[in-house]
């Protein structure tokens, strides 16, 4: 049994990449990598440790339940669990030049959704090193999990999320 999951949403894009920059630094033998199309929810209890990666999506979309939205269908179909026994993390890919008023909001999204279920966020990320306007993710100087950004500052994701892998390792101890 693996005690850290990996689940990503969208596939083949920068949120793809990412995911298995994440894996890559926690490890093969340690972790699991799934796009929520492929992860069977119920093997989510084999699981202590749950890493989320998500792009950025507008709130307007957040819960309309299409395919292209499978993280709101994650949490419609997670509805009366609890997440409480888990730990559990979010990275988020947003453009912080072109939407920055909603830079990395799916942070938030993220946040709320599992706030409803018992479950708190760890791996808070600074904001220092980005220029944004407002970010549903964001609450006094920290977003509430790693914030990417691949098309403005693609040169500091690996290293982004090497810092933000060890930070959380303290509490997740993979």
């Amino acid at each position: 049994m693996k005690k850290t999951v990996i689940l990503y949403w969208a596939k083949g894009g920068s949120v793809e990449k990412a995911a298995n920059i994440v894996l890559n630094t926690i490890g093969n033998a340690k972790a699991d990598l799934f796009d929520l199309a492929d992860f069977e929810l119920s093997k989510l209890e084999n699981y202590e440790n749950i890493i989320m990666g998500i792009a950025t999506i507008g709130a307007d979309v957040w819960y309309d339940a299409t395919d292209t939205n499978r993280w709101n269908e994650f949490f419609v179909n997670l509805s009366g669990k609890n997440l409480a026994k888990h730990k559990l993390a979010v990275f988020g890919l947003g453009d912080q030049i072109l939407y920055p008023d909603n830079f990395v909001d799916s942070l938030g999204y993220i946040r709320d959704e599992v706030g409803k279920l018992g479950g708190k966020l760890l791996g808070k990320w600074p904001a220092e090193g980005y220029e944004f306007n407002e970010s549903e993710g964001y609450a006094d100087g920290m977003f509430c999990g790693l914030a990417l950004d691949e098309d403005q500052q693609p040169e500091l994701t690996e290293e982004r999320i090497h810092q933000w892998i060890n930070k959380l390792n303290l509490d997740m101890a993979f």
